[in-house]
């Protein structure tokens, strides 16, 4: 028996599989090669993509609360993952070495900031139901890099869980948010209101502000 909404998502989720070249980084932190400035570099942009994008789903789940109460359930939780991650990426910074002083005083990368950037215009301007098509795309390749990176700071670079647990929360799957996802899609398919081009749009620039983040990184070694 086929499922439009999860056929179409694990479509649109192969269709935009990055370029394994496009990330020079997560190769080098998975051997060991990449310099712990780079890691503090890394908690430092998250410090600041964490609350930004938690903000941009909140957003998205109050557009959408009365006209599609199902991405309304989905980006709500994504907001409460958001802040969980936040919770947990204290430990990774201060594991890097990098100093409160120093954290206040970190001046971002726009190569970076530009994926957070781009989420906080979807938010503001795409509909939801298009977002969610875009994000869950997206969020595939994000948790297998974050599956590797977490591998990697345990075996080279010798960090505690504590100190991983903001990448084996985002490595950890989610068969909850998938199925949200799904249900999301499948009400705009029934209702008319998903614009598989328009999304499929949303989802390539994403990744493209994905791969600027991890590239903007890599030049830092």
């Amino acid at each position: 028996m086929t499922h439009p909404a999860r056929d179409l998502l694990k479509t649109t989720t192969g269709n935009l599989a990055p370029d394994p070249r496009s990330n020079p980084l997560v190769p080098r932190i998975a051997d060991g090669t990449a310099p712990r400035s780079t890691l503090a570099a890394l908690a430092q942009e998250q410090s600041w993509v964490i609350p930004a994008d938690r903000r941009a789903f909140l957003h998205l789940a109050e557009r959408s609360a009365t006209t599609d109460p199902e991405a309304a359930a989905y980006f709500t939780t994504l907001a409460e993952g958001e802040a969980l991650a936040g919770e947990r990426l204290d430990a990774f910074v201060r594991a890097c070495g990098a100093e409160e002083a120093e954290a206040a005083s970190y001046e971002p990368l726009p190569g970076c900031q530009s994926y957070p950037a781009y989420v906080a215009w979807l938010a503001l301007n795409a509909s939801p139901a298009d977002v969610v098509l875009a994000l869950t795309a997206n969020f595939s390749v994000w948790g297998g890099y974050c599956a590797t990176i977490a591998e990697a700071l345990r075996d080279h670079y010798g960090f505690t869980d504590e100190a991983c647990g903001f990448f084996d929360f985002f490595a950890e799957p989610s068969p909850e948010l998938d199925e949200m996802a799904t249900a999301a899609v499948q009400a705009a398919l029934n209702a008319g209101r998903l614009d598989e081009t328009r999304a499929h749009e949303y989802g390539r620039l994403l990744q493209a502000y994905e791969a600027s983040f991890w590239s903007t990184l890599g030049q830092l070694t």
